[in-house]
């Protein structure tokens, strides 16, 4: 971060109305100054003996003297993208602000005032002028009430303030662009670069480990919500204590962001994404025979010795997607494990009467084989076609038994016939195969080619 350290001498009289006579730019980056701009300046327009009186600028010594338009350029690749430095910098800025606006210019810099500054690493002083504070500090100005002079004199106060607590500026800039929220060790430059796409962002820790995996839509304002809400209220207080830094990788739509995502997390184990480190129950749907022939289904947890027709994150989701099977394919809820009496007890039902063998095991079976064919149907392995970062882009993923296989961001002009050689081998996880369940109703046909059965 560098930083403009301004001093300007003016003919008085409000920004809107007023010239500059005189302008002094230090540029400091960090640890000292490495440059120097002092010029005078022809305000067009009289300047008042009492000014002359305090600057010793008289209209004879700028009459000859470039104007503002004349300067401007140089001055703003001295102050554009560096931070502006001065003592009551609201007059400074204001005078420079409004003649830039008379060039077609409009001066965005963050701003810090010394004056403030040294009210938090000076506290106590009776006044906070330039003159009292380099007095107190045994600070020499060597040209009071010139640009250059005054300059330097706020130059040395500004290096050591910054030296003795540089937290203050991260702190001062934050709360004077509004972006308090941000934590205390993570730079205002910092917020301003990260991105307002849709992808995943890594917050680091002091050592630049990763702490936190997150997805979203805008990625800038996804952090900022991060501490600025009221939701997880204790996660959040960590989270600010500890980030220093954060890395992002955008991935062009939602769907790409959720995936990668759970496999960042799966892959990086990050302490504070604890929910989704936690292990999964798993349930599936079992089908099998009874001793009278007629085809059953069970919802239990998954373990290692049986494998299931279809899987689920919870019982409430295997019930639901069972149920639909049921009205479907007209199956008896009872033979399904969803009841414990006969059908014929209940007015809803669809059942032709397996469960009390009124129907034969052979004519109720076919429609069971007809539901278990469309469960394998769609565990086919897919291809599906995403947007990309940008316009100029594609993203691939494969599919395999519902969970994601493999995945590329392909250049437009780079897609060969060959699509699925492309993409890169990733290692599944179930969540994916969640996320798939949720948002494939939103993908259109013509995003899904299906490769093979299974």
């Amino acid at each position: 971060m560098e930083f403009a350290i301004v001093d300007i001498e003016t003919t008085g009289g409000a920004a809107k109305y007023g010239g500059i006579t005189e302008v002094a730019v230090l540029i400091h980056d960090g640890e000292s100054i490495i440059r120097e701009y002092q010029t005078l300046i022809n305000p067009e327009q009289a300047i008042p003996t009492y000014i002359t009186g305090l600057t010793g600028i008289d209209n004879f010594m700028v009459r000859h003297m470039p104007t503002f338009s004349v300067i401007q350029d140089e001055l703003w690749e001295l102050l554009n993208d560096r931070v502006f430095v001065a003592h009551n910098v609201s007059f400074d800025f204001g005078f420079l602000r409004e003649a830039f606006l008379r060039e077609g210019r409009e001066l965005k810099t963050p701003k810090l005032c010394t004056v403030k500054l040294s009210r938090k690493v000076y506290p106590g002083l009776g006044s906070y002028s330039l003159g009292r504070l380099c007095e107190s500090q045994k600070i020499q100005i060597e040209a009071r009430h010139r640009a250059m002079g005054d300059a330097k004199a706020t130059a040395i106060l500004f290096d050591r303030m910054i030296k003795s607590d540089y937290q203050i500026i991260n702190q001062s800039l934050k709360k004077n662009t509004g972006e308090s929220f941000l934590p205390p060790n993570f730079p205002h430059s910092r917020f301003k670069e990260i991105p307002t796409g849709c992808g995943v962002y890594y917050m680091l820790d002091e050592r630049g480990k990763v702490i936190y995996v997150g997805k979203a839509i805008n990625i800038r304002e996804r952090f900022k919500n991060h501490f600025s809400g009221q939701v997880l209220p204790n996660l959040k207080s960590k989270l600010k204590t500890e980030v220093f830094d954060l890395k992002w990788e955008l991935t062009g739509s939602e769907f790409m962001a959720l995936l990668f995502e759970t496999l960042e997390i799966k892959r990086l184990w990050p302490k504070y994404n604890s929910a989704l480190k936690l292990p999964k129950n798993l349930f599936g749907l079992f089908h099998y025979e009874d001793n009278s022939g007629y085809g059953r289904f069970q919802i239990s947890k998954i373990s290692k010795f049986f494998k299931p027709i279809e899987s689920f994150f919870s019982i409430e989701e295997a019930n639901s997607f069972l149920k639909a099977g049921i009205n479907t394919y007209g199956l008896c809820p009872k033979l399904c494990g969803l009841r414990k009496v006969n059908c014929e007890e209940w007015d809803e039902s669809r059942c032709e009467g397996a469960c009390d063998l009124h129907e034969q095991p052979e004519v109720y079976n076919s429609r069971i084989s007809e539901f278990i064919a469309k469960i394998k149907e769609s565990q086919k392995e897919i291809l599906i076609k995403l947007n990309g970062r940008d316009s100029n882009e594609t993203t691939y993923c494969i599919f395999e038994s519902g969970m994601l296989s493999k995945f590329a961001y392909i250049q437009n002009d780079q897609i060969s016939d060959d699509i699925p050689s492309q993409l890169e081998l990733v290692t599944q996880v179930p969540e994916t195969y969640y996320l798939l369940r949720q948002f494939i109703h939103q993908l259109n046909p013509e995003q899904i080619l299906v490769l093979e059965t299974n």
